[in-house]
């Protein structure tokens, strides 16, 4: 798959998703039972925003467990604004990585006791540094770890690229893998085939999970706004689906 699948589509809205027989039956999971206390979290994030639009529910419940989680920044986004007068590469580069501070400090955690690591990768070419990424996870996961990353189908390069080098690093380092579809919520059907429904999970997010993970969201203003006549790089109807109460994965 490629970003013209993104790019292709009009995008599917969470009204027609209601409708999915196949999100309907997929298994429910509780988020302690998925990552319980003492279990650690390697949460692989292509650009600065994916760890929230992925699973700021969950995120949200690492408060005072920071110890636990592993947030590994792939790139720092300077991509998202392609020609634009107002969003140059280099101004992105440095406001992005502000803004998934900003956003990680909506969920009430302690930054100082993250492990938070920023490997700096080039946004839009991340599958040719994909070894690099796989070497890097190979130092850093241990047996029973969930190794967290995009869905290696999402639709978009780099989601895809992050998605095949947690594939690689997790079966290598025996690390429990959970890919997390994004732009899929946007170019598929509900009932869309090439999703792997047969491993699709939910874990549900109470009223005060939803609430951070939407501040969080908030937090990412370069990605919610206008830039002139282009549309915000988050589409509302993707969001609406990124904003329901759980968070789907592929276990």
């Amino acid at each position: 798959m490629t970003e013209n699948l993104i790019q292709a589509s009009t995008g599917t809205a969470w009204a027609d998703w209601q409708h999915s027989a196949h999100l309907a039956r997929s298994k429910w999971i509780d988020a302690d039972t998925l990552c319980p206390p003492g279990r650690r979290l390697v949460l692989l994030a292509p650009h600065p925003d994916d760890e929230i639009l992925m699973a700021g529910g969950l995120l949200a419940g690492f408060q005072g467990r920071e110890e636990d989680l592993v947030l590994v920044s792939v790139t720092d986004g300077e991509g998202s604004h392609p020609d634009s007068a107002q969003w140059s590469e280099h101004r992105l580069r440095r406001q992005r990585p502000l803004e998934s501070r900003h956003a990680l400090q909506q969920l009430d955690l302690d930054l100082n006791k993250l492990d938070w690591r920023r490997l700096s990768l080039k946004d839009g070419a991340v599958r040719r540094d994909e070894a690099f990424l796989v070497n890097h996870l190979n130092q850093l996961l241990k047996p029973d770890d969930l190794l967290m990353a995009t869905w290696r189908n999402d639709g978009h390069c780099d989601h895809e690229a992050v998605g095949r080098a947690a594939a690689q690093a997790a079966q290598a380092r025996s690390a429990q893998l959970a890919e997390v579809p994004v732009w899929a919520w946007h170019w598929a059907e509900p009932d869309d085939p090439r999703l792997p429904w047969s491993r699709a999970h939910r874990y549900p997010l109470d009223d005060l999970r939803q609430t951070r993970k939407r501040k969080a969201i908030g937090a990412h203003s370069s990605q919610l706004e206008a830039d002139d006549s282009q549309p915000p790089v988050l589409p509302q109807h993707l969001l609406d689906c990124l904003l329901q109460p759980f968070e789907l994965v592929f276990l």
